[in-house]
């Protein structure tokens, strides 16, 4: 087995459940990629901010237990970001607030950047930048995929130069077309979109590949886009065929569906 060194760059927020489920966990796409890679035996680098607070630590801990290196986690003199989920009698999640707090304005520094363009692959997930460490690791030739349905402002979601662009669609499978053509076209060398029940599809403009999911008795979805482009992201490094590297994703994101949150953690 080959070990990729690999580094999540961005979102980090404490997922707090309302009443009465009255729990909390950590997540984020940045978060819950280095940890899924971390999990799956890579060398696996967290770089992101925290608030100077106890949901800073909480973060810090989870990720430093799961054997992810933060010494690249920079602290700021603001709040650690978090959502507030309320769950329906169905089961259903509503995000009913969201601070960004550290995450918001987090810019990693000259140092981070050369440490950066030492990666295997570099994955971002938040961040709003303007999309200036895609820009500055792709001229430095850098692997590099980013999440773009995690960003929502235009600014920050650019694909110019992208190894690999992770995005979204549903069920529709026309809007998952559709995307895949529009990341092509807007220069991603690689474009990967979930499409819910209907598995993922992924296409090099070249070549086209589609898998379905994998079923498991689901507890929790929480993450499980989030495992999806860890395992995609491996395949991808070990250069499997385009049909493997979805299968690996598949496979990984319905491991993360039999528990709750983005990875295996204790609520507090």
């Amino acid at each position: 087995m080959t070990f990729f060194r690999i580094a999540a760059v961005g979102d980090n927020c404490i997922d707090r459940f309302r009443r009465p489920l009255a729990r909390s966990y950590v997540g984020g796409n940045a978060v819950n990629v280095a940890v899924q890679l971390a999990l799956m035996g890579h060398q696996s680098f967290y770089f992101g901010a925290v608030g100077r607070d106890g949901d800073g630590a909480k973060v810090r801990q989870f990720l430093q237990q799961n054997r992810v290196d933060v010494s690249h986690l920079h602290e700021r003199h603001i709040n650690t970001a978090y959502t507030e989920i309320d769950v329906t009698a169905e089961g259903e999640r509503i995000f009913v607030h969201e601070d960004f707090g550290a995450c918001d304005g987090y810019r990693p520094e000259a140092g981070d950047l050369d440490f950066l363009e030492t990666m295997d692959h570099v994955h971002i997930g938040w961040l709003d930048d303007g999309g200036a460490l895609r820009q500055a690791l792709v001229a430095a030739g850098v692997s590099v995929s980013q999440d773009v349905s995690v960003n929502a402002e235009a600014s920050n979601l650019g694909v110019e130069g992208l190894s690999i662009a992770f995005g979204s669609a549903g069920e529709d499978e026309i809007a998952a077309n559709r995307l895949i053509n529009e990341f092509l076209s807007r220069g991603a060398e690689l474009a990967v979109v979930t499409r819910g029940a209907r598995g993922s599809c992924a296409s090099d403009g070249i070549e086209y590949a589609s898998a379905g999911i994998r079923p498991v008795n689901v507890v929790d979805t929480t993450g499980a886009g989030d495992s999806f482009i860890a395992g995609f992201i491996i395949a991808h490094l070990e250069g499997r065929p385009l049909r493997e590297r979805l299968e690996a994703g598949r496979d990984q994101a319905a491991r993360t569906c039999t528990h709750v949150g983005g990875f295996p953690q204790d609520a507090f």
